[in-house]
Order: structure tokens, then sequence, then C-alpha cells
């Protein structure tokens, strides 16, 4: 036998394995034509700030491709930041009970401030950081879209960390694995599938904040960075509908590009993370992936960091010294929780007693009365808006999700729906409503929506992808058909997945009320009654102290319904509909 196969033996030697294969041919080219970009990139970056000056934004279409390359650099910077905030942000709050008790709050906190008030409390941080230098203003445009980002990806983990499969928890206790082994090899594993999804939702999430990030205002001095958002706010303000029509056809061709070299081949990886114990008969595939596997160049290139992985994962950390653990009694680990929540309250008083003092310069209980109304009126339009919105996208996400073949196709368009800047919408419903002389309390609100409607479609996606193909064989022996297969078997399965797209979506509607409620064309001028309206006037007549208070109400009904309603869906999503 060795003689017969003495050729397929020699290709286990050294320099056989050093042997170029045909998919070197592509990924070659390839892997320069990134690395060359990469460079340029950083070259501009490193720039002083007089250079954006002699270089002002143009119209020109041939500078697209320029600024293309622009906007994905920071963009994928703040998608590698808010990857590496969820690693570890969202594994604190669910292994410590008291850590959780301050994240997850500030979690709903965070989400719930809009993108440009984050916008105006850095810039001059990071222009202090790097003075009269471009990276100064470029870490500040990453930071703005890392915030229009890090939540639904935290979420997410999250999520799946709450609801890790206990039969697989316990093979890990009886292999001994430590905390950080069980972390690599089991949690993160668990959360990929659905992480990726949660990844390309923030990715096409954050090109509708573009417009905002790349106009960097400090004082009355606004640094404008070349990139797609800055073209396209160019294009609004001259009305040029061809240039319009320009940026959108190259965030199709920039999506597809994305789509194809980062998250066509990660879905595809993530799909071996499924917790199943049947394959899948089809499976989304790449060939960029297969490339990467088959290719000697990236064989080569990724052993040293594939050992140092590998050598990684079987770490287990030295334990620290075991010192004599006093043991409580119940009464006093309740008086402990007493004394840390206190203590938490205590801050939230102290927090609030400094915000009370400054809006008392400006604002009367009146106000208050006033304003808390409009928040009502908004968070009727966000719970009706979701309640719609899962309606329509769960039944499609879960077909989506469970049919490989169609998620190949649906993929790259959903990526460009989601990263379609809604507010060139804009003009369409103010021309629309004017002359049918609609109702703008009404038909404004869906423009709150079309941004934030696909965090529900990316997560229930996500959820039916995870679904276990042993589970879809009961489905299909049992007969389950109509309401009943959705009542008992599919609603279920994607239940905390849809939580979370729900959770996600609440918070960017909430967000985006701020521009879907007071919306221009022209001199056509179209408000709707709302919080978000509310805190659009109050920043254009720079009123500081109501403007705190628009934002103050809106944190609070974010955090009360999340407490209210989301934390308590999560609770039942863990204890009743996990997969064991």
């Amino acid at each position: 036998m060795h003689v017969l196969h003495g050729g397929r033996d020699g290709l286990s030697s050294p320099l056989a394995r050093l042997a170029p294969s045909r998919w070197d041919v592509v990924a070659l080219p390839l892997v320069l034509g990134l690395l060359a970009l990469l460079v340029f990139g950083g070259h501009e970056v490193a720039q002083p700030l007089s250079q954006l000056e002699r270089t002002p934004i143009t119209l020109d279409p041939w500078t697209l491709p320029y600024y293309a390359l622009r906007t994905t650099l920071r963009m994928m910077a703040a998608l590698g930041a808010s990857l590496l905030f969820t690693l570890i942000y969202a594994p604190l709050a669910v292994k410590s009970q008291r850590a959780g008790q301050i994240l997850i709050p500030a979690l709903d906190i965070l989400q719930s401030v809009p993108v440009l008030t984050y916008l105006s409390f850095t810039v001059t941080f990071f222009l202090g950081l790097f003075p009269g230098q471009v990276v100064g203003a470029e870490l500040a445009s990453i930071f703005a879209i890392f915030t229009s980002q890090a939540w639904n990806m935290t979420f997410s983990f999250y999520q799946s960390l709450r609801t890790v499969p206990s039969d697989l928890e316990e093979v890990c206790t009886g292999y001994h694995l430590s905390t950080w082994q069980r972390f690599w090899r089991l949690e993160v594993p668990f959360a990929v599938p659905g992480l990726v999804w949660n990844m390309m939702m923030s990715m096409s999430g954050g090109w509708f904040f573009v417009v905002a990030a790349e106009a960097v205002t400090v004082g009355s001095t606004t640094i404008t960075l070349p990139g797609v958002g800055a073209y396209l706010a160019l294009a609004i303000e001259q009305r040029d509908l061809g240039a319009i029509g320009w940026v959108i056809l190259t965030m199709l061709g920039v999506i597809i590009l994305y789509d194809q070299l980062l998250f066509r081949p990660l879905v595809a990886w993530a799909d071996r993370f499924r917790a199943d114990t049947v394959q899948a008969e089809e499976r989304p595939t790449s060939w960029v992936l297969t490339m990467v596997e088959r290719s000697t160049l990236f064989r080569t290139l990724g052993r040293p960091a594939g050992g140092a992985a590998r050598a990684t994962l079987r770490w287990r950390l030295p334990a620290l010294p075991k010192l004599p653990t006093p043991r409580f009694s119940p009464r006093a680990i309740r008086m402990g929780d007493f004394v840390w929540q206190g203590a938490l309250a205590l801050m939230a008083l102290y927090v609030a007693a400094h915000g009370i003092q400054f809006m008392a310069t400006g604002v009367t209980w009146g106000d208050v009365g006033h304003v808390v109304l409009l928040g009502l009126a908004t968070m009727v339009r966000v719970v009706v808006l979701i309640a719609l919105a899962a309606v329509i996208w769960v039944p499609i996400g879960v077909m989506v999700g469970m049919r490989p073949r169609l998620a190949a196709v649906v993929q790259p368009l959903a990526q460009f729906l989601a990263a379609f800047p809604s507010n060139l919408f804009f003009p369409v419903a103010v021309a629309v409503i004017v002359h049918w002389t609609l109702n703008p309390d009404i038909w404004l609100s869906p423009l709150m929506i079309l941004g934030t409607q696909w965090y529900i479609l990316f997560n229930v996606v996500a959820g039916a992808q995870a679904y276990p193909v042993d589970l879809r064989d009961v489905i299909a022996n049992l007969r389950l058909r109509g309401w009943k297969k959705w009542r008992d078997a599919l609603l279920p399965g994607v239940f905390p997945h849809l939580v979370t797209g729900a959770i996600t979506a609440s918070g960017g509607a909430w967000n985006a009320s701020i521009v879907a409620e007071a919306v221009s064309w022209g001199d056509t001028h179209l408000q709707a009654r709302g919080l978000g309206a509310y805190i659009a006037q109050m920043t254009t007549e720079a009123d500081f102290p109501r403007l705190v208070l628009g934002n103050v109400v809106m944190v609070c009904f974010v955090v009360l319904f999340n407490r209210l309603v989301w934390r308590p869906l999560y609770g039942y999503a863990e204890r009743r509909l996990r997969v064991s």
C-alpha cells in the first residue's frame, strides 16, 4: 500500500506542503491588494489636518472608490473594537451577578443615548490626543460608528452565554475545563452563529450614521473627513440626485465585496459550531473559505497563528493562592447584597441630583409633564412598529435561516437594504404627506423603523440557522403543520434571538425618532408630536437644560421598558426555551 501511494505520501513532506496550489493564483493577488489598501489608508490617516482643507469633498464620481475605502476602513476598525468590547463586557455581565447589576442597566442606557451625543462629548478628547493630525478626527469618527455597532453585538453574545445548553456545560465540568478553556471551547463557539449575523447587522447599521460620523464639529469648526457619508451629505445639501445615485451604486459594490470577502466566509465557518447531533443536508459555502483552507500561502501564514491559538486554548491559568474563605450565613449574604444595592442606589441618586440641579436652571414641572407625555407618544409608536416588524420578518427570517441556498441569495440583499440610508426616504415621505394632506403623527412613524427593523430579521435568521437538525426531523416526523408547528416548535426555537433583535431594534427606533419625527426637504418642514422631535428642536435651539431633560426621559423610558418587558422575556427564554 505504501508503494502504491508513495506519491501521495510524498505530498506530506515539508517541501511538498510548501508547493503552491491553484488557489494561490487567487490568494496572492488578494492578499497583496488588501495589504496595499491598508498601507494606503494608513498613510492617509497620518496626514495633518491642513490636508483636509486643501482637498475638500467633491461630487466627482471618480472620487467615490477612494471615499469608499476610507469609510470601509473606519467601519472595519469600529467593528473590531465592537467585537473586543463584546468579548469582554458580556462575559463580565453574565459571570458576576453584582457586576451584571451595573453592566446590563448601563448597556440599556448606552444604547438609548443618541450617537450624536457621543460624538459631541468625545471629539475634543480624541483631537486633544493627536493635535493637528487627521488621526484624532478619525478616532472620533470611529468611536461614533462604534456606538452604533457595539450594543446589538453585546446583547447577542450576552443572550447566547445565558442560554448555553446545560448538557454541554456538564461535559465541560466532566473534563475539568478551566473557566478560560470553557469560554473559548464552549461559550464562544456556541455564540458564534448569532454573533456573526449581528456583526453583519452592525456593519450595515453603521452606514446610517456615517453621514454624522464623518463631519466632526469642534466649536464653530467642522472637520469633514473624506468618505461616502460626507459625499452623501454634500449631495443631499445640493439636491444632486445623480450624485445620490452614484452613492447607492458605490454602497452596493462595497457591500458585495465585504460580503464575499468577510461575512460569507464567516457564515460558512460559523456553521461548524451549530449545536447539532445531525449534520444538515445543505450547508452554507464560501469560495473564500475554501481558498483559505486550501491555499498554501494562507496555510503557511496561518500556521504560527494557529499554533499560538491552540497553545492559548490549552492554558490553565495558575490559580490564586487559596486564602481561608470565611463562611457567611444566609443572613450575612443577604445583608451584603443589600449594602451593594444600596451603594448602587446612592450612586444613582448622586448622579440624578446633579442632573436635576442642572435642569432646574431652565426647566419647570410643566416641561417635565409635557416631555413625559411626548415620551409616551413615541413609546406607542415604537411598540406598534416593533410588533409589526416582528409579524413581517419572523416568518421570513425562519424561512431564510433554514434554507442555506436561499440565505446565500438573501444575505447580500438584506445587508444592502439594512445599509441603505433611510434618510434618503425623508424627501419622498415629505412629498407624499404634503400632497395627500396626511397626518404627520401617523405617517412619519414608519421612518423610525426603516433602519432598525433589520435587527429582528438578522437575529431571527441567526436563530433559525442554529435550530438543531434533529429537531427539524422531529417536526417532519410528527407532521406538524400550520400554527401548531409555529407555536410548539419554531417560535420557541428562535424566541431568544427574537428578543435580542427586538431589544436592539427598540433602542434603535428610539434613537431614530430624533430624525424621523422632524423631517425637512427644502423649505418644507414636518414634525410629529413626540420625544424625538422635542430633542431635535432643543438641539437646534441649543436649549441645554431642556435637551438634557429630553435625553433623560428617553433613557428612562428605554430602561424601564427593558426592565419591565424585555428582561422578563429574557428570563423566560433562559428557563424554558434553551436547547438542552
